[in-house]
């Protein structure tokens, strides 16, 4: 059994046959995915296949129904939410989720609270800082009053505030421009560059492929076809069902 001290270690995903149930029917019906430490893996596809599930059920949020989530080696499958934050899995969800009437750097603080990086909270600051200068540029300014890609700029540098050692972004161009939208790939990039393992969730298939190390491609709750993300943009299932070729 995993202790709650912290994993400073680098990070390193496996999910075996993974199953999740809402009710009767099966979000998720025998997975397996890997994400190597320092790797950028990408899991697409349409809406409604199951990748927001995956990420819920990696950050302790939903309950596993079958199959194990290892990190780092150690059995997380059944940890709290909070536990999976503690052990280095840093979560950017779908929609941002920021707190609207905080400010820029109060959101920020928020994020720096966890107990692996409260100590480093001040040079965390300025990491994401000057990542985002934009931020800093508004740390005063209330979040809910930035425009969609501040938020998810903001989003994403509170959830680096924890020092997480692998991030898992859920459809982190969803609303965006298509300038912001290369903005953001930009940055998952940079991020990846900086050590930091990354799963990102996406249903724009050709950018995320197109950064990526890997890929899997979900539809229904399965896995149909994983492998290296440059073969995968090659593939006649990506190209007819994600690409319209």
């Amino acid at each position: 059994m995993m202790s709650d001290a912290p994993i400073r270690e680098p990070a390193y995903l496996e999910i075996e046959k993974l199953a999740v149930a809402y009710g009767d029917a099966f979000a998720l019906d025998d997975v397996s995915l890997s994400v190597p430490r320092g790797a950028l893996v990408s899991v697409v596809g349409a809406n409604g296949a199951g990748k927001t599930t995956l990420i819920r059920a990696i950050a302790g949020m939903v309950q596993v129904h079958a199959g194990t989530i290892r990190f780092d080696g150690h059995d997380i499958t059944s940890l709290s939410p909070d536990l999976v934050c503690e052990a280095g899995i840093g979560q950017v969800a779908e929609g941002r989720q920021i707190f609207p009437s905080l400010s820029v750097r109060e959101n920020l603080r928020l994020g720096g609270a966890l107990r692996r990086s409260r100590a480093h909270q001040k040079q965390n600051l300025e990491r994401v800082e000057t990542l985002f200068p934009r931020l800093a540029e508004r740390r005063t300014q209330r979040a809910g009053s930035l425009s969609g890609g501040e938020q998810q700029m903001l989003a994403i540098a509170r959830c680096m505030m924890a020092e997480p050692e692998l991030i898992m972004l859920d459809e982190p161009s969803l609303g965006l421009s298509p300038l912001l939208t290369e903005q953001m790939f930009d940055i998952v990039r940079t991020l990846n560059g900086d050590g930091i393992s990354i799963m990102l969730v996406e249903q724009n298939v050709t950018e995320s492929l197109e950064i990526s190390d890997s890929g899997y491609v979900l539809e229904n709750g399965t896995v149909v076809l994983d492998g290296d993300a440059r073969t995968l943009l090659e593939s006649d299932l990506v190209k007819k069902a994600y690409l319209g070729m």
